[in-house]
């Protein structure tokens, strides 16, 4: 009985086997079974990789989110421009000012390409060194109250220092002019300070956190203030200084980097041999970016893109105020990449696909060689007959 079942199952076997004796191995039937093997173990290599590497969608949503700040991750360098001659200041749309921005952002002071500073020290933006401060606490009383030479305002009613002096002149909206016949910048050595800088360079780098909205942020010389709801910088300290822009761009990010990420003006440099000082412009367009990680973490950042603009300053050029200006504006639309990982399934269907698809074409090629190579030798034999 059971063997009258095995024998009615086996009329369904798909792959009828042909005795051994039948069978006729050749050496172009090796060839084929040796390139079909190897390209076989490529293929699954490849597809290993493909089905283990992430995949990231993207999707597009109008951005609902609303005053939370922005992060701005920056490290440029001047190498031809001393820092005692740089200020950073932020505005935005808002009406907040950030002048002469100080918190979060360093200063490293670089050596002309004659010469090597073997050791540059980071000076944080708007503080003294620490051996300068000894010096003069070890010096003079503590409690004294010098005179702001007419700028005393009623926040600031003493000026011991020369940057004291600067910051009242500031508030007042005054030019800081002949900076030798203040007593406070004689004794903090001003004018030392800047021919010893002049042939330096400057590295700025940090973050700053501005709102979310549209604004600027500049890398300009000369101290900054605001008068009459206008945005001034004094460079009258600086006498008869030329001001050369150049500068390398070694990041600029908005907000935290998520794998893939590409911003367009990392390693960006620009040399300029011009006389005449140029003002450099680039046009930032955020768009707010939020990253889902496999694990479940989530990132909220930014990407962006951006067009640049130069023109030169006096002499023949157009107005305005020689420097860096980063004007950034804030896309209404938000993109959410999502990490995903291909199914298991997938990985195998595609493997089976692979392995029989390649199988079954070999099988052809090698029937199509074997064939034609017995026809080829039946039409010799009957040459030679004949």
């Amino acid at each position: 009985m059971k063997s009258d079942f095995f024998r009615k199952l086996q009329q369904f076997d798909a792959y009828p086997k042909t005795l051994e004796d039948f069978r006729v191995k050749t050496f172009s039937g090796a060839a084929v079974t040796l390139v079909t093997a190897v390209l076989m173990f490529l293929l699954f290599v490849a597809e290993l990789r493909y089905y283990l590497a992430t995949e990231v969608h993207p999707e597009l949503f109008v951005d609902t989110t609303r005053g939370q700040k922005m992060k701005i991750n920056v490290d440029f360098s001047f190498p031809r421009l001393p820092c005692i001659f740089l200020s950073i200041d932020v505005m935005d749309i808002s009406g907040e000012h950030q002048i002469d921005v100080d918190h979060n952002l360093l200063k490293k002071r670089l050596g002309p390409p004659d010469k090597i500073l073997a050791d540059p020290v980071k000076h944080e933006i708007g503080k003294k060194s620490e051996a300068d401060m000894v010096d003069v606490a070890a010096t003079l009383d503590p409690t004294r109250c010098e005179s702001c030479y007419g700028a005393e305002t009623p926040g600031l009613g003493c000026c011991n220092t020369c940057d004291d002096v600067r910051e009242a002149y500031r508030r007042k909206g005054w030019a800081f002019v002949n900076p030798e016949t203040m007593v406070q910048c004689k004794r903090d050595g001003w004018s030392e300070k800047l021919k010893d800088q002049k042939d330096e360079g400057c590295q700025v780098y940090g973050f700053l956190e501005v709102n979310k909205v549209a604004g600027n942020f500049h890398f300009a010389p000369g101290k900054s203030f605001q008068q009459h709801h206008v945005h001034v910088h004094d460079l009258q300290a600086f006498g008869s200084a030329k001001f050369n822009l150049s500068h390398t761009v070694h990041r600029l990010s908005f907000g935290t980097e998520y794998p893939g990420i590409i911003n367009p003006l990392d390693g960006l440099k620009v040399i300029t041999e011009d006389a005449n000082p140029e003002m450099y412009q680039y046009f930032v367009k955020v768009v707010p970016t939020v990253y889902h990680k496999l694990n479940g973490e989530v990132l909220s950042t930014n990407q962006f893109s951006v067009t640049k603009h130069k023109k030169r300053i006096g002499a023949g050029g157009e107005s305005g105020l020689p420097g860096i200006f980063i004007m950034y504006d804030l896309s209404p639309m938000m993109v959410q990449l999502t990490e995903t990982r291909r199914s298991f399934v997938h990985f195998i269907t595609s493997v089976c696909a692979i392995v029989g698809g390649l199988f079954t074409v070999a099988g052809l090629v090698d029937s199509m060689i074997y064939h034609s190579a017995r026809a080829l030798q039946k039409k010799i034999e009957l040459g030679k007959a004949t």
